[in-house]
């Protein structure tokens, strides 16, 4: 067993040279100097107690005091168990808070999230009545603010970041709603699915306790997202059976209680759930981190396949692509999913293994899904250029042109990295450095598009 650990010991240190000398034009006596203070530093942390794999990790960051090189990977390019250590500090419990304390500031939140979609009722708008508009452009305002207020106090956020972060969701609350939107008209379905990506990733600023600037905490808001969809979907199935089975035990002794589920349950319990939700991201982490990288292996190839048979039938048939609104928005939902797929396997897997199969499969995968981005790019410039300017189409033409330019990249560094000339690092920080682009973007179709395009 000692053995064994040794031999571990020696092939982290081995990755560790190998970074080095791939990161950082040193001269191998220094290269040498570095990796004996590491190995000492080893054998010191050892020797009061600590196991080999924990001993590894502080010495490289204690080497990372003295050089950047080893300071990077530690950060970046060290074994799984590297990025959980560094996650651990931000999965815990505000400083001089006990559990009890925010499991209460939880549950408040997550009760008022819920009681938030029924307030607009004093004020004459009914949730199942002519106001559906109304409740669809302010969906996300009803419980992305008490998030982000979470996050601000777990990360303990002083006045001024608060004071940079509450403009952002008054302005969305004021452009959700001077607007004289018509009904159900294309402007307001773009502002109801555009206001929720924008303030998603104000959201993020607040997560990261207002570091965005690192893309490794960019890279841990991306995590905590696809971990909060998976908590939330496992949750909402949860509460979808039960209210069914509460629905049916009323109905059994002769209370028809859907009227009180349509308008109560359903609505509360969705927006209470994502704090609740993301309290649990938080607190069982690596219980959904192992999850994450399964379903990835999982679903990637039968993405690939999916896409494959798409476009083969696509060839085979020549029918062209439907480019109305809710087919785009499924294309561009599609794409985001590869792109998602590809961010997740990269940040789950060891950075020194070499290529594999998997690899090639992700490659195909992004390379099916920037021909289909291309084929929906053409079939909208048609329509645009036989039928003229529309908002949905604009916004489909940008939204399409964004992920293209993202597809482009991530292809071109995963086939370098198949080619051994480069790393998933640099995919990783293109992914996580492309993000603001979804936002600005969001921000132009909501404050904008309106007014250019009539409010129609």
């Amino acid at each position: 067993m000692e053995t064994e650990r040794v031999e571990h010991l020696e092939e982290q240190i081995a990755q560790w040279r190998g970074y080095m000398r791939h990161g950082r034009a040193i001269n191998s006596p220094d290269r040498e100097g570095l990796e004996r203070q590491l190995r000492d530093q080893v054998a010191s942390l050892v020797d009061v107690g600590l196991e080999f794999d924990e001993a590894f990790l502080v010495a490289v960051k204690r080497i990372g005091e003295f050089d950047t090189s080893s300071e990077r990977f530690g950060r970046e390019r060290a074994d799984r168990a590297w990025k959980q250590l560094a996650r651990v500090s931000d999965a815990t419990r505000r400083p001089g808070v006990s559990a009890r304390t925010e499991f209460l500031v939880v549950v408040g939140l997550a009760v008022a999230a819920a009681l938030a979609i029924k307030a607009p009722g004093f004020f004459g708008f009914e949730l199942l009545g002519d106001d559906d508009g109304f409740y669809f452009r302010n969906l996300s305002l009803f419980v992305l603010p008490f998030l982000a207020g979470y996050y601000a106090w777990k990360r303990g956020l002083d006045a001024t970041a608060l004071r940079w972060l509450a403009p952002f969701f008054i302005a969305a609350a004021v452009f959700a709603n001077m607007y004289p939107f018509t009904t159900s008209g294309a402007t307001e379905v773009l502002t109801a699915i555009h206001l929720p990506i924008f303030l998603w990733l104000v959201v993020g600023v607040a997560y990261v306790g207002g570091e965005w600037r690192a893309s490794s905490r960019r890279m841990d808001f991306v995590r905590f997202s696809g971990e909060l969809f998976i908590y939330y979907v496992l949750i909402a199935a949860g509460g979808g059976v039960l209210t069914a089975l509460t629905v049916g035990l009323f109905d059994a002794i002769g209370l028809d209680i859907d009227r009180l589920a349509e308008s109560w349950l359903l609505p509360c319990g969705a927006l209470g759930a994502v704090i609740i939700g993301a309290w649990l991201v938080e607190a069982k982490q690596g219980v959904v981190e192992n999850m994450a990288p399964v379903l990835t292996r999982v679903f990637t190839p039968l993405f690939a396949v999916a896409l494959l048979a798409f476009l083969a039938t696509l060839i085979w048939t020549r029918n062209g692509i439907d480019v109305e609104r809710e087919a785009l928005i499924g294309f561009d939902l599609l794409l985001v999913l590869v792109l998602g797929l590809l961010l997740y396997s990269v940040s789950a897997r060891d950075q020194e293994t070499p290529p594999d199969v998997f690899d090639v499969l992700q490659m195909v995968l992004v390379i099916s899904a920037l021909v289909i981005d291309v084929i929906a790019l053409g079939a909208i410039a048609g329509r645009i250029s036989e039928f003229g300017f529309s908002a949905n189409k604009v916004a489909a033409l940008g939204e399409n042109l964004i992920l293209l330019v993202n597809l482009v990249w991530s292809a071109w560094l995963y086939f370098r990295f198949l080619r051994r000339r480069g790393s998933l690092v640099a995919l990783e920080r293109w992914q996580t450095g492309y993000l603001p682009v979804y936002g600005v973007w969001s921000a132009v179709v909501v404050v904008g598009f309106p007014p250019i395009f009539g409010y129609a």
